[in-house]
């Protein structure tokens, strides 16, 4: 069996697998669970780490200078067992670094570390890539957390994702799992959004500039997330009509544009580290006290 790692204090208890990285459970003190439980008769995931690519690749293959190199949806990351490389009280900090089954589908010498850290009702979730090779080295990375609709105690009330920007991004779709082509009108109105299961009948809804580094989600009446982004300018939010998560998920890159080229250096959104650099994404969720 997978032994988790948790990390608590007063405010928080969360446990972490080693596979992915992955965060299996966040609750609060007074029992109230709040992170999606993996039910696989609606989805498996709770909250995968994308790497190196977020989103899906033309027939699931990248070309890398041209090479062609298979790559399932959101990478390879979220399969991998990390090694647990520091742990307090309140933080773990697991590593995945290039391996022989890395290199046959991603050809580059990196270090992915994704830390959880725990301050007062606080989780950071941060991932530091590094590029330990000798050549510029593509990635896009992501985070896909899914928290609970409805959230604790608020069944049956309305909830609301609220931009701290009030904006008002454009919307993106995909088609056959790429980017289509095209904006759509915005869903929020000043930079308010109350979920609807029926808003994801057409899957995700992507908004790559605009939505800002913060956001709440809320019921009406009822508990609060407060989330920051770190260098993660891009936005989707997805669930499967009828499932009772919502996923919040700040990204560094999307999928492929539909009919786009496969070059990973192509993909919107992504980074490029240099040699021997490092770039750094995190996200916070401040969780009722």
């Amino acid at each position: 069996m997978t032994t988790l790692t948790r990390i608590e204090n007063a405010f928080l208890t969360v446990d972490v697998s080693p596979l992915g990285a992955e965060m299996q459970a966040v609750a609060t003190p007074d029992g109230r669970s709040w992170l999606w439980n993996g039910d696989a008769a609606f989805w498996s995931g709770r909250s995968p780490v994308l790497f190196p690519i977020v989103g899906k690749a033309p027939d699931d293959t990248l070309a890398i200078d041209g090479e062609p190199y298979p790559m399932g949806q959101h990478g390879f990351a979220r399969r991998r067992e990390f090694a647990l490389a520091a742990a307090t009280d309140t933080m773990c900090r697991h590593e995945l670094a290039a391996s022989e089954a890395t290199r046959a589908v991603y050809p580059f010498e990196f270090l992915l570390a994704v830390e959880h850290r725990l301050e007062g009702p606080t989780l950071t979730v941060s991932a530091t890539v590094s590029n330990r090779g000798d050549r510029p080295m593509p990635f896009g990375l992501g985070f896909h957390p899914a928290f609970v609709w409805p959230l604790p105690g608020a069944a049956g009330r309305p909830h609301t994702i609220r931009l701290d920007n009030g904006g008002e991004p454009v919307l993106r779709r995909l088609r056959d799992g790429l980017l289509a082509p095209g904006d759509l009108p915005s869903p929020f109105a000043k930079g308010a959004l109350v979920l609807d299961p029926a808003q994801f009948e057409a899957d995700a809804m992507i908004f790559p500039e605009g939505a800002g580094d913060g956001l709440t989600y809320a019921a009406d009446g009822g508990p609060a997330l407060k989330f920051h982004f770190d260098n993660l300018p891009n936005l989707a939010l997805w669930t499967k009509p009828g499932a009772p998560y919502i996923c919040i998920e700040p990204w560094h890159g999307i999928a492929a544009e539909n009919g786009g080229s496969r070059e990973l250096s192509q993909r919107p959104y992504g980074t490029v580290l240099q040699a021997d650099e490092s770039r750094r994404f995190a996200f916070t969720v401040t969780f009722p006290a």
